[in-house]
């Protein structure tokens, strides 16, 4: 055998393998979540709100076990209690909140002080709560920042983001979607976010100029043709909710094409006119039904979602190890959605 031979079959060898690439598939079925939104709305009226935890943990384990990756299903884990108590205390601390508000204002205030600065501790912890809740083949996701991350990324980069009148925001968004992928782990492996803040920056520029050059035109028509200034709120109307649909496309494409998990990386393919095409349907069939079509919307919406994107794996899938179990709290989730923030 001639040594180019052996080169050859070397160099075939010693070459990388492509990557297997695995899609996301959602087979939740519209009929079948219509039926459990149905019985999960009455039971909450009937008591008084009470089965609304049951509700939860029945609609996100219905999601999560039709979300599938080769084969296999998510699971949601979370309990049923350990949300109900985590509500009452939720509430039961708003509706103190609000007497002392009006009762004592000053105190009142210092507890809005302590409050906005409360925020990143109770969004961390509602981050680890939803992380810890969600498996995949039986090893569990996990969430671990610091007050600091979540501080600059709830406050400070949003904030800075409205005083430069926009000029920070692409880098208030790189700062928060990375915020969210980097501090999360599958099992004891950690997600690597590697996007700039040029990434977010090109398409944001874009739509600048968009706007800019559609305003002047617009400008532009209606003094020449002052008949045609009725045209001008349908075209901001349509272009507005274009710029919508343009930016979740991109920045959800940026975040899935710079995600890896090990030497495993995501890639993503939506498009506007998939993305159009699926509000449009949902938007006419919700208004046909007088609203009766909103669960079966958010089958055909999450439906696209995920069968757009795709695990490129390279290697074996069965590597992954858990991490230690840790104690996570339903109040952090709960906090949040009763004064309304996040990330």
């Amino acid at each position: 055998m001639s040594e180019s031979t052996i080169s050859e079959r070397a160099s075939h060898y010693d070459a990388p393998l492509s990557p297997k690439k695995l899609s996301f598939e959602f087979r939740g079925k519209g009929f079948e979540y219509f039926k459990l939104w149905v019985v999960n709305a009455l039971l909450s009226v009937m008591t008084l709100g009470i089965y609304s935890a049951w509700a939860t943990v029945r609609n996100n384990r219905y999601l999560y076990a039709n979300l599938y990756l080769n084969d296999s299903h998510f699971r949601y884990l979370a309990n049923p209690i350990q949300i109900l108590k985590g509500r009452i205390i939720a509430v039961t601390l708003l509706v103190i909140y609000n007497i002392v508000l009006l009762t004592m204002p000053i105190i009142g205030l210092v507890l809005a002080v302590f409050l906005i600065f409360s925020i990143p501790y109770f969004v961390n912890k509602s981050m680890a709560f939803n992380r810890r809740m969600t498996s995949y083949k039986n090893i569990q996701f996990r969430f671990n920042a610091s007050y600091k991350q979540a501080f600059m990324v709830t406050l400070i980069w949003p904030l800075l983001g409205i005083l430069t009148l926009g000029l920070l925001y692409p880098k208030a968004l790189k700062e928060i979607y990375a915020y969210t992928a980097n501090n999360s782990a599958y099992g004891k492996s950690k997600f690597h976010f590697c996007a700039s803040t040029w990434d977010y920056g090109k398409p944001a520029l874009f739509a600048a100029a968009i706007v800019l050059s559609l305003g002047l035109s617009v400008w532009g028509i209606s003094e020449i043709w002052p008949s045609l200034q009725f045209i001008a709120p349908i075209i901001f109307v349509l272009t507005y909710f274009t710029l919508i649909v343009f930016f979740i496309v991109t920045v959800n494409n940026i975040f899935y094409q710079n995600l890896q998990l090990q030497k495993h990386h995501f890639t993503s393919n939506y498009t506007m006119a998939g993305l159009f095409k699926v509000i449009l349907i949902n938007t006419l069939l919700t208004l046909i039904t007088l609203g009766f079509y909103l669960p079966a919307a958010k089958i055909r919406l999450l439906k696209y979602l995920a069968e757009n994107v795709t695990l490129n794996v390279h290697g074996s899938l069965e590597n992954f190890s858990a991490a230690t179990p840790e104690d996570v709290s339903a109040l952090g989730e709960e906090m949040g959605q009763s004064f309304e923030f996040g990330v």
